[in-house]
């Protein structure tokens, strides 16, 4: 979640939402959220529901649910995933970044139109 918060600015520059699914009940992901004081939108996933619905694999040998990061596009089609194999995984953020200004060019929006 450190590459993420590192670029989360490039994400809103993109008028891109990033949403963190996770395995922990509503309290321990609360806390963890607001220990690290994360920008972006987390959503407890314990009874793995949103995990079943994207496919996403839990392997008990390899320390539990396995990363997924998926891009999907406003009318909810899904442009994007990536099922990890380990923990580390996981795409750059310039990678996803990439894909983003590949699919949709028309929403980059410049730096200064942040507040």
């Amino acid at each position: 979640m450190a590459q993420l918060r590192q670029d989360y600015s490039e994400y809103l520059k993109r008028d891109t939402e990033v949403v963190v699914i996770g395995p922990e009940g509503p309290e321990k992901f609360k806390d963890y959220w607001q220990e690290n004081s994360l920008p972006f939108t987390g959503l407890p996933d314990p009874r793995h529901k949103i995990l079943k619905l994207y496919g996403q694999q839990v392997k008990i040998f390899k320390f539990g649910r396995m990363p997924a990061q998926a891009i999907i596009d406003k009318p909810g089609i899904i442009r994007y995933i990536h099922y990890g194999l380990s923990m580390s995984d996981i795409p750059s953020n310039q990678d996803l970044l990439g894909f983003i200004d590949r699919v949709n060019p028309e929403d980059k929006i410049s730096a200064s139109e942040i507040p």
